[in-house]
């Protein structure tokens, strides 16, 4: 999952670009190309405020990890370890010293180099970027440290089931496929990661064909075309990753419970769903306008039902979780052990009712209204901005998204959200994501389904 700090100016950093919406919900123009090395470009200039974002992205995501576990996400750390000019120290000093963000990060489909500067110092931040993704040092010391940090880090998550959910649960969904691996790793995985293969994984997947990077900012195009052609025009990489292409079966035969045992818990936390979309599906829009009443902000009715009215939680929520090929849905909460069953019933009575039911024309206003009013600010940023190019490179997603997301919102009436809810909430062959206190809940989940368990001080998901 993408973490961002954005720290440059920060009174600065929001651009005026919720006009541009108001006006027309109009993406502003870019530019886009390739190099003959095969990276693709894309750019747009923004002159509001003197900043420039960029993001790039390779095809060198957890998918690719075999079964070594974590090695996308060490390889993505490594990047930073130091280069044929700057050390590690340098490159954390110089990119703090000038108030500006160089990180890297990595998912289930790609790894990425991003960051945040002012205009004026792009001379020094490109020539850091541009040695960080082509000329990593992988200094074998560094490479040491960060390893033992990982397998601390995946020791401590054990005590928090919030931080281990995603994992089981894609675990769980996606057993068989590479949407399966766990972005952050496994201990297992992590152990048995050498340095060798951290280089040789950036040796086969950190690969200019595939790769894409979108810069957005104050610049003059056509001297950033020629900034960018010099940086990265001479990336020498090897042949071109093939993606995977099979997608993932979730055509569940039927309803099924992962129990993960936590001796020591005193609440339950849960997630319950089935397959979702992929992240260019054409009814997206609409999906989250149906979520957003369901899960998707405070008002929403699972956490009106499971923290307002029935006090059984702090919050709930549901979620469509995207990726290139396929997606999940699930509606998530925790509750104390003692009220797991309660908890869990009225969760499936909300998602029932949906489906029963369907929201009034109010209820369906205020969604629409809601998703509105946040939309542009997630594109204020010229980072923002460059992170929206670089998924449509990733997910197969042009400007279609910005430019029509309005009309798509506003078509959602009460036919239309009949239609989707029908779709694209799965109601029947649900799964059943639980991690808590066996000795209190373990015999009363068998209701819901098929169940399998695990312990949650195993070493894997």
């Amino acid at each position: 999952m993408k973490k961002r700090t954005i720290h440059l100016f920060a009174a600065l950093v929001l651009l005026p670009l919720g006009l541009w919406a108001q006006a027309g919900w109009q993406l502003p123009a870019y530019q886009k190309f390739s190099l003959k090395n095969g990276l693709v470009v894309y750019l747009m200039e923004q002159h509001e405020v003197p900043l420039i974002g960029f993001s790039l992205v390779t095809p060198a995501g957890s998918v690719h990890d075999g079964n070594k576990s974590g090695l996308a996400s060490m390889t993505s750390d490594a990047l930073r370890f130091g280069t044929s000019s700057f050390s590690k120290e340098q490159i954390d000093a110089d990119v703090d010293f000038l108030g500006a963000t160089l990180e890297s990060t990595v998912g289930p489909e790609r790894s990425m180099l991003y960051g945040q500067f002012a205009a004026k110092d792009q001379d020094k931040i490109w020539k850091i970027a541009s040695e960080v993704l082509m000329q990593p040092k992988f200094d074998a010391t560094e490479f040491e440290k960060a390893k033992e940090r990982k397998l601390q880090e995946l020791e401590m998550v054990k005590e928090s089931p919030r931080s281990v959910m995603e994992s089981y649960w894609n675990a769980f969904v996606y057993a068989g496929h590479p949407y399966a691996n766990a972005t952050e790793g496994t201990i297992p995985g992590l152990k048995a990661t050498s340095l060798a293969d951290v280089q040789q994984f950036y040796k086969t997947y950190y690969t200019a064909q595939g790769a894409a990077i979108a810069v957005v900012g104050d610049f003059k195009a056509a001297e950033m075309k020629q900034r960018i052609t010099q940086l990265f025009g001479a990336w020498k990489t090897g042949k071109p990753v093939a993606a995977v292409s099979a997608k993932p079966d979730l055509n569940f035969k039927g309803a099924r419970v992962q129990f993960v045992n936590k001796d020591d818990s005193h609440e339950t936390r849960f997630l319950i769903g089935g397959a979702g979309v992929p992240r260019n599906h054409p009814d997206y829009v609409g999906i989250q306008v149906i979520n957003t009443i369901l899960g998707g902000r405070f008002t929403s009715w699972l956490n009106t039902e499971l923290r307002i009215n029935s006090g059984l939680s702090y919050g709930a929520r549901s979620t469509f979780d995207c990726d290139r090929l396929s997606g999940t849905f699930y509606i998530g909460s925790f509750t104390a052990t003692p009220t797991t069953i309660r908890a869990m019933d009225l969760a499936l009575q909300v998602l029932d009712s949906l489906h029963r039911y369907g929201p009034d024309a109010k209820t369906l206003e205020s969604a629409r209204n809601y998703i509105l009013g946040g939309f542009a600010p997630d594109y204020e940023t010229s980072l923002q901005l460059a992170d929206l190019l670089t998924d449509f490179h990733t997910y197969g997603i042009d400007e279609r998204f910005i430019n029509t997301f309005r009309a798509q919102v506003m078509a959602v009436d009460a036919v239309r959200a009949k239609d989707l809810i029908a779709k694209y909430f799965p109601k029947e062959k649900l799964q059943f994501l639980v991690i808590g206190k066996g000795a209190e809940i373990r015999k009363d989940l068998a209701k819901y389904g098929t169940m399998t368990e695990k312990e949650i001080k195993a070493e894997g998901y």
